[in-house]
Formats: C-alpha cells, structure tokens, sequence
C-alpha cells in the first residue's frame, strides 16, 4: 500500500477511535503533512518513517517503543501533557492500556539473576552518567522516594527528610555500625554518619556510583568511619555483623526467586536485637499478576532490565521466613508520585544538558519511563512502602518500641517493652498487671 494510502487508514481509524474528543494533538508525517485534532495542539507526535502507520494499524503497538527509542517516532511538548494524551490515545484506541500493561507483567519470564547478569543490569541503569543524575536528583543524589511534610516541598528537603526519617526508624545511635545494601552514591550512609555518629559500609554493583561515593566519602572527611565497596550482596561474609541495616531501592533488582536469599543474609549480618528497614517498590494486586518488571515490557528491556516487585505480603512473608520479626509498615505511595514529578520536570527542564550526558535515546526513554511512573503510582497501579524488622535474642524476641513516637516527633527516645517475667510469682503478677 501506498504511503498517502496508509496516511490516510491512519487518520480516518484514528478519527473513528476518538470520535467527538478533541484531543490537543498534532500529527506530523515524514513529508511535513500534518493534521490537527483540536485547535491549538499542545504535544506533536511526528511519525517519521512511512512503515510506522502500517505498524499501528496492525495493533503492532510494541514495535513503537523501539521506534520511539531510535528516534523514528518523535513526541514534542510538556511532558505532562504528553503523557495524558498518550494515555487517552491508548484507551481509545483499546489496543493496549497503561493497566493493560502492568497487568500483563506476570507472562514475562523471570529472568536468572546470576552474579554476571546482575551487574550488567545494574550498569546498563545506573552507569549512564553521574552528571546525567545529577541534572535531576538532589543535592544529595538519592535515587528513591522522598518524603514529603506538607506535599510543596522542594527535592532536596523532601530528600533530607526522607533520610532523616530512615535513621529515625533505625534509631541509630553514635557508635552503632550500619550496613547499606545498595547504596548508590553513599547519601544515606553519609547523612547517618555526620547527623547520626555511626560508623558503617556500603556496597553497590554500579562502578560509577562507587567511584562517586568514594569521592565523596574523601571530600567530606569520612574516609575513616564508612567504606564503599564495589560488591554483591550474596558475597558479604557473615563474619560481619552490623547493628542496624537498610537497603533502599535495592531488593527490586534481587529477583523474585532470590527473595529467600536476601532476607537470609539481612538475617546472618545483623546482630540479635539490631533494626532492618528494607524500603522498596512493590505491586498492589493482592493476587500478584504485577509480579514482573514494574511497568511492562518497554521498562524491562530499556530501563531496569531483570527488574520484578511482589506484593508486600510478600515481603512481609519472606521477612517472617527468614527469621525477623515485622515490627512496622509504613506505605509512601502519595510520596513517590510527587517524587517523580519533581524529577521529570527537572530533567525536561535540562533537556539539552541531559542529551549531552547520556544521549539522546537515553533521555527520550527516562523522560517517559518518570512520567509514566507518577502516573502508575499516583493511580496506585505500584506503591512502595518502608519496612522495619528487628532481628530476635537469644531469648525469641525482639526488643521493641511500645510506640512510633520515635520517629515523629523530636528528641523522642524510644520507650521499649520490656521481657515479661513467666516464672513462678513473677507470672501471676504480670498478668494481673495486664489485666
């Protein structure tokens, strides 16, 4: 067929799918033919190649993506504004919807996650380019939801509180000996150091986070209280033991069969008694058909390949499996979305710096993989959630907080329970006293 032929199906099939909405959309050809939907468009899809019309009348919507990557397919305007017609779009033309597609992540076959295969992974995301992160994280370049007071809050306070918030629940004490399972570019672990006295190591499989954390670690005087090290986590000896532990944005990349083995090893380095915050993604279906890369195919082979998120009851059933007691869970999911939208309209706002970063494709693909993340969570298609378990005594039992006042308000020292005496007299008195 020819290409003014398929031009023309194109246009008339898109007409019938929208029908009386007037989306604000412009539709440029490869010859410079353009049609308007609405008055006005406020986003421009140029369709570059003339095979792409035949692709989509097809229902072929998955080559797209690599159209799009490769620059064929181009989208031009507010990333907002293009991620809500592109949603519309899809739901029109009933092909394929955003929901669609995540509930579809459960047909993708889980991959291996080898030694090998997981540091490759971890370098295609996050060995891009430090100064392409740098352009739209904060200051301290965390990588994971920030948390939010009020909700107007600038990235980089948000960020602080999120960290503030984590060694709070952690309740980390000067001295005390911290282990961060993936820590990125060492935020964390320095903020805990220098507001909280500990000591600690971190470890991560992307080399350049590594060679900026070291860095950073150096230029912050820090050298001789933290340790990075370039290492899995299935290699930490368990002759280390850590008083607290916490693993931020990390056990997404462990892959659902290894889940048992994770927690595992959280359990042989932390001391009896020591705390585990494990903050992470995980799906809202209680059936676990987003059991899979969050956010379908497109986001498994161009953003975070090898990726898979459980349902938090999952989590919760892995932690009690390998030997921790759950103490508390505490759902971030609003957080994210606005975490997200800070950072695309970051990264849109350093489109030409990006570009020359990490290139073209790269920012193409992290423009829309953000957008589409705040969408997916504002929505509540994914959520994350902070998880904090202590590790029993000798005794079976963890010592605990009786409440979360520790974590809110400040200068709060936390008033633990203490052991019940079920011996003899000691017994019948503190039932009495529970009575």
């Amino acid at each position: 067929m020819k290409p003014v032929s398929l031009r023309r199906r194109l246009l008339d099939y898109l007409r019938s799918r929208l029908g009386e909405d007037q989306l604000p959309l412009r539709l440029r050809f490869w010859d410079g033919e353009h049609f308007d939907f609405a008055p006005n468009p406020s986003v421009i899809i140029t369709i570059k190649s003339p095979a792409l019309p035949r692709l989509l009348l097809r229902g072929k919507f998955g080559r797209l993506a690599d159209a799009y990557v490769k620059g064929d397919l181009l989208v031009d305007g507010p990333i907002e504004e293009v991620l809500r017609i592109g949603i519309a779009l899809a739901e029109r033309i009933g092909k394929s919807t955003l929901v669609n597609r995540l509930a579809q992540i459960s047909r993708i076959v889980p991959p291996r996650h080898s030694r090998r295969r997981d540091a490759a992974d971890i370098g295609y995301h996050y060995d891009v380019s430090n100064e392409f992160y740098r352009l739209w994280l904060d200051r301290q370049m965390i990588y994971s939801c920030a948390y939010f007071r009020t909700g107007t809050e600038d990235i980089d306070t948000a960020q602080q509180q999120k960290l503030d918030h984590i060694c709070r629940k952690l309740m980390l004490q000067p001295g005390e000996r911290l282990l961060d399972i993936g820590c990125g570019w060492g935020g964390l672990l320095r903020w805990a150091a220098q507001h909280y006295g500990v000591t600690g190591m971190g470890i991560t499989l992307s080399e350049r986070q590594y060679a900026y954390a070291r860095d950073q670690l150096a230029k912050d005087g820090l050298g001789d209280r933290l340790e990075v090290r370039l290492q899995d986590y299935r290699d930490l000896s368990g002759s280390e033991v850590f008083d607290k532990i916490v693993s931020v944005g990390m056990y997404e990349h462990v892959g659902l069969r290894n889940l048992p083995l994770y927690f595992a090893t959280v359990h042989k380095l932390l001391r009896p008694g020591g705390a585990f915050l494990n903050h992470g993604i995980y799906a809202t279906d209680p059936q676990g058909r987003a059991q899979g890369p969050p956010g379908g195919e497109f986001i498994d082979r161009y953003v975070f390949p090898g990726g898979a998120v459980p349902h938090v009851s999952r989590v919760l059933a892995e932690i009690a499996g390998a030997g921790l007691e759950f103490a508390d869970a505490e759902d971030l999911r609003p957080h994210y979305a606005r975490t997200l939208l800070r950072w695309v309209r970051r990264l849109e706002a350093h489109r030409e710096e990006a570009i020359r970063a990490a290139g073209d494709a790269r920012y193409r693909i992290w423009i829309v993989y953000l957008a589409g993340m705040a969408h997916a969570f504002d929505r509540g298609w994914l959520s994350v959630a902070q998880v904090l378990s202590f590790k029993p005594n000798a005794g079976g039992a963890a010592r605990r907080p009786l409440t979360r006042d520790y974590q809110y308000v400040t200068g709060a020292a936390p008033r633990y329970a203490e052991m019940l005496d079920w011996s003899g007299t000691g017994c019948a008195r503190e039932t009495k006293e529970l009575i």
